[in-house]
């Protein structure tokens, strides 16, 4: 059997020529398949035949008509020839195709995946780069702050000096003068409130730049809060409506209650004067975690569980700019005479040195939250019947006194106000000289000095020093600012009476009567 054959054929199915040449047919019946073929396309055409009439083989047959003549040429090829050929093709591509193609296939699958990681790579990529644009803007603010807070340490602490000088002076003035006019007790009381207001804002500097003295507590929030609503109601009048939402089963919080009162109340002072029209202020209280990620996000922060103290009011609100400067000491968006500035740089800077953590969130038009986390500790709670009861200044006969201040405009003010309190006083002006002093006098019973001396030996070490001399040696510590001789991540240490710059002679004389003289 031959697999090609070659025709040609007149239109009217006369076969003028074949190869192989065919014995017997001559012409192709008019219901042929070739002839129906040309009869629907008479120029060319292909056709299948499943068994030809001429040799009944199977093939697929394609014609042409030639050029101006009746004749057409016709190449059939068997079907099995084309079956077989595929076949081998087809094995062909197999054997060396297919494995190929299989390559190809991973190739795209292993690029596929690639560009998948690719992505998620750049997608983190993009969410770290915001992260730490966030980060390192926290860290810039913080670094500020840091860097105002040591500067405003410095000018607090020599300022505080010379306020005891002056006050202690005008107080010294006011216990001279028996019967005062009344102009002489005008200007005294003029000159009093003029040394307390700079008291207190030297206070409030040291408290921002946490350098103020820390008497940390277990504290009840809720208790605190509930305790301050009549002080917060005459504080804020009756155009500001004050709601409370405190939380059930709230952990206890490690803070110094006279601190919180006072960052409460100036959150509460800064909501009313955001309402001046009158509004509501709420103060809400919940237990609160703070995560690694919001650690992350927030400088200063670290992780753990807190008590939250939100302040929330209906005022005003703030601009991204203003919340990003509020805890900046002297900023201040109230018309000049209406504020310090210090409010909030004050509760930021308390909030920061007992390991807390103060955020804003403000809008414009819809007022502003202030939250203070306090950190959650396990100690009992102390409340008012475990203080000691407030003990009222009184002259008469005291100790006898050692005063070591290097200072001496505070030394003869700490002496003179001493002896106001009846005691029997020596002083000294550094700690080698009062070594002497104590060496001397083996009656005294008090050891009155300032934290920072001069001479390589601060008022911790004098202290020591002196108690190994005389084991029955009391001592009272005074200080314009927080060292780190008493002070210990701003918390006094356990034991130690401190008494703060400026002081007056009535809250010596309580001091030094509330430790046992």
């Amino acid at each position: 059997m031959d697999n090609y054959t070659t025709s040609l054929v007149r239109d009217d199915g006369e076969l003028l020529a074949r190869y192989p040449a065919a014995a017997g047919t001559t012409r192709f019946e008019p219901g042929s398949k070739f002839m129906r073929a040309i009869a629907a396309n008479p120029e060319s055409g292909i056709y299948d035949t499943p068994q030809s009439s001429i040799d009944g083989v199977s093939r697929t047959v394609a014609y042409r008509k030639l050029p101006d003549l009746p004749v057409y040429v016709a190449v059939g090829v068997a079907s099995d020839s084309v079956r077989e050929a595929w076949m081998y093709r087809m094995s062909t591509h197999l054997l060396f195709g297919l494995p190929a193609t299989l390559a190809l296939f991973a190739l795209a699958l292993l690029a596929s995946r690639r560009a998948v990681s690719q992505a998620e790579t750049l997608d983190r990529l993009r969410e770290e780069q915001i992260r730490r644009v966030s980060v390192e803007e926290s860290l810039r603010q913080s670094q500020k702050m840091t860097a105002v807070g040591q500067l405003t340490a410095g000018i607090a602490h020599d300022f505080n000096n010379l306020l005891t000088g002056i006050g202690g002076a005008i107080e010294m003035v006011g216990r001279r003068v028996p019967q005062p006019t009344a102009d002489v007790v005008r200007f005294l009381e003029l000159a009093r409130t003029g040394v307390s207001r700079a008291a207190t804002l030297t206070q409030r500097l040291l408290a921002f730049a946490r350098q103020q003295p820390l008497q940390i507590e277990s504290v009840d929030a809720n208790r605190l809060v509930t305790g301050m609503s009549e002080l917060l109601r005459r504080t804020l009048g009756e155009t500001v409506q004050i709601e409370t939402v405190l939380g059930g089963g709230l952990w206890r919080a490690s803070a110094d209650p006279a601190q919180l009162e006072a960052a409460i109340l100036n959150l509460a002072i800064n909501a009313r004067d955001a309402m001046p029209g009158g509004g509501t202020l709420t103060i809400e209280t919940a237990n609160a975690h703070l995560d690694d990620a919001y650690a992350a996000a927030n400088a200063e922060v670290t992780p753990g569980q807190f008590v939250m103290i939100a302040v929330s009011d209906t005022g005003t609100g703030m601009d991204q700019q203003i919340i990003g400067r509020a805890f900046e000491p002297f900023f201040t968006t109230k018309e000049r005479g209406q504020g310090t500035g210090l409010g909030l740089s004050m509760t930021y800077g308390y909030v920061k040195q007992i390991g807390g953590h103060l955020k804003i969130y403000s809008e414009l038009g819809h007022g502003s939250t202030v939250k203070i986390y306090l950190p959650r500790t396990q100690a009992d709670v102390t409340t008012a019947a475990d203080l000691a009861p407030a003990v009222s200044a009184a002259a008469g006969a005291g100790p006898v006194v050692l005063v070591v201040e290097d200072d001496p405009v505070v030394r003869e003010f700490a002496v003179a106000a001493c002896r106001e309190c009846g005691c029997t006083v020596h002083e000294a002006g550094d700690g080698e000289q009062a070594l002497r002093v104590l060496d001397k006098h083996s009656d005294i019973a008090l050891l009155f000095t300032d934290v920072g001396l001069p001479g390589g030996m601060n008022g911790r070490q004098l202290a020591g020093a002196a108690v190994a001399r005389r084991p029955d040696l009391k001592v009272l510590y005074m200080t314009g600012y927080t060292a780190n001789a008493i002070v210990h991540h701003g918390v006094i240490d356990a034991g130690v009476n401190l008494l703060g710059k400026p002081f007056s002679v009535s809250a010596l004389a309580a001091k030094i009567k509330g430790m046992g003289f």
